[in-house]
């Protein structure tokens, strides 16, 4: 069978399917293991496909789980992320910090540096950050979510833009391989973008989970990104995509792992380029 043909044909049963696995898809075409991986991956990398661990997928749109489960959720890439802006981030530096999950675990590895100043719309950030080491922290007004403890609405949009600020850092339900960042709900969005507007660098925080996933609204494009940073380096598809668009990929590496570099990755510490 010719590797277009077998192509079409792996489409097909992912799509009955909604996974396979490298093994079986080896089995069913009586070629190796190596000979299906080469297959897929131009695949995955045209983002018809989805890598997991031992097989395939379809892309799918990502929705939002209740909040602890969010914070639950690809803990030790979080946890390397919030390391890694922890390293990053400098004694008195000014900046933003969206509710999401992603955030709260920035703000806990945050709590090691001193004399920030902090705007957010999130009563948990603000919980981490208010009594440590001389942070000022300024948080929003307005209806609370249940879910998340974040204020929403208006008047969070009006109260960004009273500051200037270093960085802004948001979170994501979602990066799509055509590198789309994405989120699940509008006022998250509304805040993203009132923060991208207040800030010197527009940084984003998404674990690798996120990449090759749509979600509901479309945020905003990589052109109004300047850095992601993240737990594994983007497939080359997308981090080919992110890095013409300008981003810079900081990879934060989990506890006991090791992050591989490529062009537009950055794994070395370099506050002046954040």
């Amino acid at each position: 069978m010719l590797s277009t043909q077998r192509q079409a044909e792996i489409l097909r049963l992912v799509r009955e399917q909604r996974t396979c696995t490298i093994t079986a898809l080896a089995a069913r075409f009586e070629v190796s293991d190596e000979t299906i991986r080469r297959n897929i991956k131009p695949l995955i990398e045209q983002g018809l496909l989805l890598k997991v661990h031992g097989g395939i997928m379809l892309p799918e749109r990502l929705d939002e789980p209740p909040f602890e489960r969010r914070m639950a959720a690809s803990l030790a890439g979080k946890r390397a992320i919030g390391a890694r802006i922890a390293e990053l981030v400098s004694d008195g530096d000014s900046l933003i910090l969206d509710g999401g999950s992603t955030c709260v675990h920035i703000a806990r590895a945050l709590v090691a540096r001193s004399r920030l100043t902090v705007v957010t719309n999130s009563i948990e950030v603000a919980r981490l950050l208010a009594p440590h080491n001389g942070n000022r922290v300024f948080i929003a007004g307005g209806e609370v979510r249940a879910d998340d403890a974040a204020a929403v609405g208006d008047s969070v949009q009006a109260f960004l833009r009273q500051f200037h600020v270093r960085y802004a850092i948001v979170s994501v339900t979602a990066i799509d391989m055509r590198g789309h960042f994405m989120d699940a709900l509008p006022a998250d969005v509304a805040f993203s973008l009132a923060a991208f507007a207040q800030a010197e660098r527009r940084v984003v925080a998404a674990d690798h989970a996120k990449f090759g996933h749509s979600a509901l609204l479309h945020a905003f494009g990589a052109d109004c990104v300047d850095v992601l940073v993240t737990d594994e380096v983007p497939v080359p598809a997308l981090g080919q995509l992110l890095t013409a668009a300008g981003v810079e990929v900081v990879v934060g590496v989990p506890a006991g792992g090791e992050a591989l570099g490529g062009a537009g990755i950055s794994n070395g510490l370099d506050r002046d380029s954040f």
